[in-house]
């Protein structure tokens, strides 16, 4: 069953690490470090990434008239999406695990979304 874990920044995320000196900083992400050579010993990681800045966002905007495009977040909220993980687990319970242990978890809003397959099914059992 595949699970996507997204991370959102928020004020108080961002200024946890602004705040950490480059000691910190560095211990942080080792500990991303730990948790993707676990997760790919396993073999439950498929891909993780962190994301730019939300300035760097571009919206796309698809309409009769055509294409446009637009710079910039396009929600004008607190909480911006800073990073994801495509999980393969066997159950829901072991990707909410593995979302709790994410380094970042104690200042972000994590949430986990089952991957749904093509034929609109959700890629787990009910």
């Amino acid at each position: 069953m595949k699970y996507l874990v997204l991370i959102y920044g928020n004020p108080a995320s961002r200024a946890a690490w602004a705040g950490m000196n480059d000691e910190q900083k560095a211990a942080g992400l080792r500990a991303y470090q730990r948790l993707h050579e676990e997760l790919d010993g396993t073999g439950e990681r498929i891909v993780s990434e962190r994301l730019a800045a939300p300035e760097l966002t571009k919206q796309v905007n698809v309409t009769a008239d055509g294409v446009s495009t637009t710079d910039g977040p396009f929600a004008e909220i607190k909480e911006q999406l800073a990073g994801f993980y495509l999980l393969e687990c066997d159950s829901e319970a072991r990707a909410l695990e593995i979302a709790a242990r994410i380094p970042e978890a104690p200042f972000a809003k994590i949430e986990v979304r089952p991957v749904m397959g093509l034929t609109g099914d959700v890629d787990f059992e009910l």
